[in-house]
């Protein structure tokens, strides 16, 4: 059997083939992933955007970034000198001498394949005269030659050739080590020996610790483990947590902590600044000796988010610092909802403590909001708009229009609009409606039933109740336009307004007018209202019955003598046919209703399996499809980076001021997303009036509540042997009996074949 040798390789040309391997191992998926994006896609992109986005402080900083970065053109150098190395290396390896070829004594000797044996001799003779070593050969060759010709002329030896590709027969497996030779040499060792011990136990431990000590200190949504404890605490402590608590709350957290976390800072110019800015906010609870909330950090991050929620102007030494603070807050504050939610399952499982009360939750995606758009909590959703400020808001919520809300401005007709807005030039106006426009407007549409039951729109006490929700999201401009496009025609409404003022004029007593007389006038007309109706005869009821009157609209009596005569006709006619009919027929009418029911009821049963079967496969793909976070981009005048559209869902019981399901945070919403919101249904028996609430993370004022009624039924009781199982001894007595009959007569049959 063949043995195995291994060397290194002194010439270095495998250690070439290894190398070119591992710089393309690196530099090819390296190439695909680092490569920069095309700028020019990037820049398409924003111009798009610009018409509505550009007066965002995020849209403004984006520009400066993308004219200022050098990091593209730092990864696309770092890159291709990393090609450049891999094409050198393959260049230097196609030029290697190929050392490991297939042995052929034939081009040994310089014969052509299949030559006879006087032309081998021939030819061993001449190169024996040319190289042998006592005439000043080469001892080599002449070695390799009179192997070849052994290989060709003697039996064994060509046997060995043709079996093995060897003269000599099987050799050693050679396996070349892809180190050159000077690692292992003597000389070296010490060198080497340093280096590997540097590599594998100093650097790569140090790496690999500081990688371990770093992420550990952080949770999956990459919040300190020190902070999600710290909400624990304070959501645990007050359950009950108004706007000003949790702001000290939210910017107690460890990432505003230089100590924490080095991107947080505490300049020597905060102690000027900080105390300016307290002056003029006014009270924000300074004096509060309560940790950590009277730590400088803590102090400083709280003074900034107040000064973005007030729109104040702070001084370019820390406005660096409120940028980071107020985008650090929206993912905090989504980690205090979880902090909410966890809480609250702990309490309804285990009990002992109270749950974080609905209004804490709400407040921080409430908080979200006003961060994302910079507002406070008491301000009109109208400042979210471009070239909206507090003064102008008395154009809005004046007697004649009574704009409060995004809504009331969109359903605003076109020509009200510009005369509320006259105090915007043309311009201004086309930007405010084309970022009204952009809004979102979403229509929520919800089914209640119960998965995996017999009776899926029968809820039972305690049972799994399963809301499924579809949100479609649209424009806001396509929701004005459709307003705009079923207005009817201006005739018409000059019309209606004037029957209608005509009416309320007569309806409305004149302001010279006593109270006394309008008084007596109003008792005299509701007696003759009151006499009007003794007079009128009974057969109003039998035609509200039969569903020809609506409202109180008045019918002529001829139309009402026409109603009578129809109905007489109606009923005759309906007496006649009933007594045409035989008994038989009347069989075979109730056959033919109950087989009509029984494919209803079997299709209803289709239907329902259907419905569960798209349900499982709508859940199986929602599984593996993994779908992109980017939605739509926020409009936000103040906050310092491109934030998505993103919302919350959840049932609530606004009663008891507590969460029925946990809240799902929707961050796919592109066009139309199904949501399924699932909770326990009460243990008691009643009616139950619960909400379906969709909150918005960035925009102020769309919201939205959507009532769910709940009636719970007492469950089933389970049976204990269920009739299925319940065999009849006649029906066991019967199929023994046909058994027996099927073995006599097989056995009868057999008989008579013989």
């Amino acid at each position: 059997m063949a043995g195995q040798q291994f060397q290194y390789d002194d010439s270095g040309n495998t250690f070439f083939y290894f190398l070119t391997s591992f710089v393309g191992l690196i530099v090819i998926p390296a190439t695909y992933y680092l490569w920069p994006r095309d700028q020019n896609a990037e820049q398409l992109r924003l111009k798009s955007l610009r018409r509505v986005h550009g007066r965002c402080l995020w849209y403004r900083l984006r520009l400066i970034k993308s004219q200022q970065s050098i990091v593209p053109t730092l990864k696309k150098a770092a890159l291709l000198f990393g090609w450049a190395v891999f094409l050198l290396l393959a260049y230097k390896v196609s030029k290697l001498d190929r050392e490991y070829q297939e042995y052929n004594p034939y081009e040994v000797l310089n014969l052509d394949p299949g030559a006879s044996l006087s032309e081998i001799k021939k030819r061993y003779h001449m190169l024996s005269l040319k190289y042998h070593p006592d005439k000043g050969g080469d001892e080599a060759m002449f070695m390799r030659i009179a192997k070849a010709y052994a290989a060709l002329t003697n039996e064994q030896s060509r046997y060995n050739w043709v079996t093995y590709g060897n003269p000599d027969g099987p050799g050693a497996t050679s396996f070349g080590i892809a180190l050159p030779a000077w690692i292992v040499d003597q000389k070296n060792s010490m060198l080497v020996l340093l280096v590997y011990g540097l590599a594998f136990m100093v650097i790569l431990p140090v790496v690999v610790g500081t990688w371990w000590y770093r992420s550990i200190r952080y949770s999956g949504d990459q919040i300190l483990i020190n902070t999600t404890q710290l909400f624990m605490h304070f959501m645990y402590k007050t359950p009950n947590m108004n706007m000003k608590r949790l702001v000290m709350v939210l910017t107690a957290a460890f990432e505003f902590d230089p100590r924490s976390n080095k991107e947080a800072t505490i300049r020597p110019t905060d102690n000027i600044e900080v105390p300016q800015l307290i002056r003029e906010l006014g009270n924000i609870n300074v004096k509060k000796k309560e940790p950590p909330f009277c730590y400088p950090y803590s102090l400083k991050a709280r003074v900034l988010v107040l000064a973005h929620l007030a729109r104040m102007d702070v001084s370019e030494e820390i406005e660096e610092d409120q940028r980071f603070v107020i985008r650090k807050s929206p993912a905090l504050l989504q980690e205090m909802i979880n902090v909410g939610c966890q809480l609250t399952m702990m309490a309804n499982s285990r009990g002992g403590f109270h749950a974080p009360r609905l209004v804490t939750i709400e407040n921080c995606m409430k908080l979200t909001q006003m961060i994302v758009q910079g507002l406070q909590e008491s301000k009109s959703p109208l400042l979210q708009l471009p070239h909206f400020e507090e003064e102008h808001l008395r154009y809005c919520i004046s007697k004649k229009y009574k704009v409060r809300s995004l809504q009331d401005l969109v359903s605003l007709k076109d020509s009200d609009r510009r005369s509320m807005l006259r105090f915007l030039g043309e311009e201004k106006y086309d930007e405010v409606m084309a970022v009204l426009g952009s809004f979102p407007h979403v229509t929520m549409d919800t089914k209640l039933q119960v998965l995996d039951d017999e009776d899926s729109n029968n809820i039972t006490a305690g049972s799994i109740v399963t809301v499924t929700v579809t949100l479609t999201r649209k424009r806001m401009a396509d929701v004005f336009e459709k307003a705009q496009e079923s207005t009817p025609c201006p005739a018409e409404e000059t019309s209606t307004t004037e029957d209608i003022q005509g009416d309320a004029s007569k309806a409305k007593t004149k302001v010279w007018q006593n109270k006394n007389k309008a008084a007596k006038k109003a008792a005299k007309s509701k007696k003759k209202k009151l006499t009007k109706k003794k007079a009128t005869p009974a057969p109003s009821k039998s035609k509200q019955a039969n569903g020809n009157v609506a409202g109180n609209e008045v019918v002529p009596a001829a139309a009402k003598d026409e109603d009578d005569e129809a109905s007489d006709k109606g009923s005759d006619s309906d007496e006649g046919e009933a007594n045409k009919d035989s008994p038989s027929e009347r069989d075979e009418d109730s056959d033919k209703q109950s087989d009509t029911e029984v494919d209803e009821m079997g299709g209803d049963d289709e239907e329902e399996w259907e419905a569960l079967q798209q349900s499982i496969q709508r859940r199986e793909r929602a599984l593996l499809e993994t779908k992109s976070k980017v939605t739509h981009p926020v409009y936000s005048l103040y906050f310092p980076e491109e934030k998505q559209e993103w919302w919350w869902l959840y049932i609530a019981d606004r009663r008891d001021q507590t969460l029925v399901s946990m809240p799902y945070h929707v961050c796919t919403l592109k066009d139309t997303e199904e949501v399924e919101l699932k909770f326990p249904a009460p243990s008691k028996t009643g009616n139950y009036q619960y909400s379906v609430i969709l909150r918005s993370d960035s925009y102020h004022g769309l919201d939205q509540i959507k009532p769910l009624k709940l009636e719970v039924h007492e469950a089933k009781a389970m049976l204990d042997n269920h009739p299925q199982w319940d065999i009849p001894d006649t029906e066991e007595e019967d199929e023994e009996q046909e058994d027996s009959d099927g073995i006599e007569e097989s056995e009868e049959d057999d008989e008579d074949n013989d």
